[in-house]
């Protein structure tokens, strides 16, 4: 296994491009006035919130993730009403002597709740009268390399989106818009990648090591992918991708004492299906292909936008027996979507969108040892897919977050039961491009009924205004209120309690601002 990896390793460094100088495109040409050497942007958001959300376990103090009544101890009832920030800095060196073809890209995060604490190590925590927190997280730090045009090497830790665009050249919108929309990836991981960005198509391979546990056993957890896009006409864009994960983790590493992996914790908190393997060793090898289109997905050609995807993931688990390896499971899981919109005005704020979400699932687990609902990078990452871009807030989660990030349905596979969902949103620029609203719906419903309860998931209504004083500069009101379907009559999927859980609603004022 190890020497596979060498040799993929060593292969995304080979370019059939040789015949031009490593690092000189042009030997004649004069060299353009050289970019600035260091860089620094920043992202900074902060918000109030009131909802009746929250979680009953004090000692998460609040840093939530994961679907709504699961394990994450989320519940509602009380009212909960807190500020929170985030600020997010870049910091770019581009030394001159290379000419821009080596570029250091870090980026960091702090977070917290006002006065949660200080005086303390802790990350997403410090803002406590006096603070004096040692809190500063660690989001990316890669190197990327230009060794000859249209191609990019990135080396280190950094995102692992569902997407061929470099992600740290692309705008957001473009990414939660396209191939994938991060429903599959989402996250940071550390690797190599190589793309080669055309004109009309783009590719990208990359390798991942999502967790090293002991260097000299094959009890690893990584990742490769393959993503391919070709422009077929202006407007449409097609794009092909294979994943493969192989997981010998055995639930190990990831996130705290939740672990990662098929069969650990995390699945609880985050809402994927979790593997029931009786604590036995396993062997997982996991794979995802799919194919996507894209028409006109940001309004730029046209009043029509369409955008679609399908992705089968297919595989098996093994587990260890009596020193013997036997089949616990095969997967076959198959995850759709379709958004289409019509702008019916100026900008893209003046629009109609409908989103339209499908996940297989499996009634009985892997009882039948067949498992035949969606798995994302949730299974491994906490959040490890961004199903952030339907524009609703409780039911689907939404990006507007710093410290909590819940919602009914956290990932694609809800929890391995499969569903049928979406949202309508319509927009209005009531002054383009500096102020404009939104009003949305959602609805989603299982494909198959957990014990004791049904189908319906639930219902949720919200809205949202923007105003913009300056240019990446945002103030935006929003708020939603879902009602509870008779998904939630289930003690399993409620928090194990013998009634529907109240209604969840939000309400939140924030400012943002991207500095450059």
């Amino acid at each position: 296994m190890k020497t596979i990896k060498l040799l993929v390793i060593s292969l995304m460094f080979l370019s059939v491009a040789s015949a031009q100088q490593l690092w000189n495109f042009d030997d004649h040409r004069v060299p353009p006035d050289p970019a600035n050497e260091f860089q620094a942007l920043a992202y900074f958001y902060n918000h109030t919130v009131s909802q009746n959300y929250y979680a009953n376990n004090d000692l998460l103090k609040g840093q939530i993730v994961g679907r709504l009544f699961s394990s994450n101890t989320t519940t509602t009832g009380s009212q909960a009403f807190y500020f929170e920030q985030r600020l997010i800095p870049f910091f770019i060196y581009q030394p001159k002597l290379l000419d821009g073809k080596a570029i250091l890209r870090a980026s960091f995060e702090i977070d917290w709740t006002w006065g949660d604490a200080s005086y303390g190590v802790g990350g997403n925590f410090g803002s406590a009268f006096s603070a004096d927190q040692v809190n500063i997280q660690t989001q990316n730090i890669e190197l990327e390399l230009i060794p000859w045009k249209t191609w990019a090497i990135n080396l280190g830790l950094q995102r692992l989106f569902d997407t061929p665009f470099n992600p740290y050249r692309t705008a957001v919108s473009t990414m939660t818009n396209t191939a994938y929309r991060l429903m599959y990836w989402g996250s940071d991981a550390v690797g190599i990648s190589v793309r080669n960005d055309q004109d009309f198509s783009r590719f990208k391979a990359g390798y991942y090591q999502l967790y090293e546990n002991n260097v000299h056993q094959l009890d690893d957890v990584a990742l490769w992918e393959l993503m391919y896009e070709r422009d077929i006409t202006p407007e449409w864009k097609q794009g092909l991708s294979f994943w493969y994960i192989y997981d010998r983790g055995n639930g190990e590493g990831g996130v705290s004492v939740l672990g990662q992996g098929l069969n650990s914790s995390l699945n609880d908190y985050n809402g994927t299906f979790r593997f029931k393997l009786g604590g036995l060793p396993y062997k997982a090898d996991i794979m995802w292909l799919g194919t996507y289109g894209n028409y006109n997905p940001e309004f730029l050609l046209g009043r029509w936008s369409l955008n679609a995807y399908a992705v089968a993931n297919f595989g098996n688990v093994k587990t260890e027996q009596s020193g013997v390896y036997i089949k616990a499971s095969d997967i076959l899981g198959i995850g759709a979507n379709l958004r289409t919109g019509y702008k019916y005005g100026q900008t893209a704020d003046d629009a109609i969108t409908m989103d339209i979400i499908f996940a297989s699932g499996d009634k009985n687990g892997i009882d039948d040892q067949k498992y035949n609902g969606v798995i994302t990078g949730n299974t491994w990452g906490s959040p490890g897919a961004l199903n952030i871009s339907t524009g609703a807030y409780i039911l689907y989660p939404h990006g507007n977050v710093v410290n909590r990030y819940i919602s009914a349905i956290s990932d694609l596979s809800n929890t391995g039961l499969g569903q049928i969902g979406g949202t309508i949103n319509f927009s209005k620029s009531f002054i383009p491009n500096k102020f404009f609203g939104k009003v949305g719906i959602a609805a989603a419903q299982s494909i198959y009924e957990p014990q004791d309860g049904g189908t319906m998931v639930g219902t949720e209504l919200n809205f949202k205004v923007v105003y913009q004083p300056a240019v990446f500069m945002n103030i935006e009101l929003h708020g939603a209120y879902l009602m509870l379907g008779d998904f939630y009559d289930s003690p399993i999927m409620n928090g194990n309690v013998t009634e529907r859980p109240e209604n969840p609603y939000t309400l939140f004022l924030l400012f943002k601002w991207l500095m450059f």
